[in-house]
């Protein structure tokens, strides 16, 4: 996108540039999902990230505290308008502009060497609404397809008692999950391997976390600039989308403990899911998504569900 197409975007106060910048993302047709779904949280973010101001700063004109009408120097409005020049013109995620995303209110370090985290799967740690399915024995969690290490950091923050294993095929994706575990304190409980699926981590595991590439091939070609900006490995998951977890439903079985648990997301994919493995006794967990994202296999629902099923598998 050239330089004239882009909407100027001024403004004297915080307000008036979070305008600004919400009418020219808009106008620019840029896509969200990252972090942020509309053009006013991620002009917030943007404005706010480059003012050095707490993301839930007060915005709310005439509340106590608010920003909002603070002044704003003319050399950080034109420093912040070229960052939303540069989130127009290359359309990547506002998270690898400001190296930031947040999970239930955890910041972490990103990059485009990893996907931009974004799971479910952390409102449920978060919550603790997987509590009740792990067993009191619970210690060995793994995170697998861990990216930048988010999910693992925070079931180590949710679980003090466990030890955590983020593993993940990228080299890249490691070196940045590596950073988020120095950066929470976290390197004495999260441990982190390369590994092309659970090739190797044989564990056995309690509790395996996995969002894995999931996205159907007709989808890949269809997803606006802003995910293809991001590392392909991390989305494609084949005609179906279901590749790798078919892998990886073939090799569980051997790999869990008694009692556990595997928590696994699907993102959009539940049609195909079910249209993959149609007997699969799994259970629907609610997040702010709704329920058809985010499912839980039982160790013993997987288990006899397998013995019956290697067709399936192998397809």
């Amino acid at each position: 996108m050239s330089n004239t197409s882009i909407p100027l975007i001024s403004g004297n106060t915080i307000a008036e540039l979070i305008a600004s910048g919400a009418q020219a993302l808009t106008a620019a047709g840029v896509a969200f999902g990252h972090g942020t779904a509309t053009a006013e949280d991620e002009a917030a973010w943007l404005v706010l990230w480059k003012l050095g101001q707490p993301l839930d700063s007060e915005l709310t004109p005439g509340a106590p505290e608010s920003v909002a009408n603070r002044p704003v120097s003319l050399d950080i409005q034109a420093q912040t308008a070229a960052l939303f020049e540069e989130r127009i013109r290359s359309r990547k995620p506002a998270a690898y502009l400001t190296n930031e995303a947040w999970l239930v209110g955890v910041p972490f370090y990103i990059d485009e060497r990893s996907i931009v985290p974004r799971s479910f799967i952390a409102e449920l740690l978060a919550d603790g609404s997987i509590d009740g399915w792990l067993s009191d024995k619970t210690v060995q969690v793994l995170d697998l397809c861990t990216g930048n290490g988010s999910l693992a950091c925070l079931a180590a923050m949710a679980y003090p008692e466990v030890r955590v294993t983020g593993a993940d095929i990228s080299t890249d994706a490691l070196a940045v999950a590596r950073i988020n575990v120095d950066k929470h304190g976290l390197h004495d409980r999260v441990t982190l391997l390369e590994s092309n699926g659970m090739s190797q981590v044989p564990g056995p595991w309690d509790l395996v976390l996995c969002n894995p590439p999931y996205v159907n091939s007709d989808s890949m070609g269809k997803l606006p600039a802003e995910y293809q900006a991001e590392p392909e490995l991390a989305l494609a998951g084949g005609a179906d989308g279901m590749d790798f977890i078919r892998q990886l439903l073939q090799d569980l079985p051997a790999r869990l403990n008694k009692d556990a648990v595997v928590v696994l997301e699907i993102g959009n994919e539940k049609p195909y899911f079910e249209a993959a493995f149609p007997d699969l006794p799994v259970f629907w967990l609610d997040t702010s998504s709704g329920d058809e994202q985010v499912l839980l296999i039982t160790e013993e629902a997987l288990r006899h569900w397998s013995e019956g099923n290697t067709a399936a598998l192998q397809l």
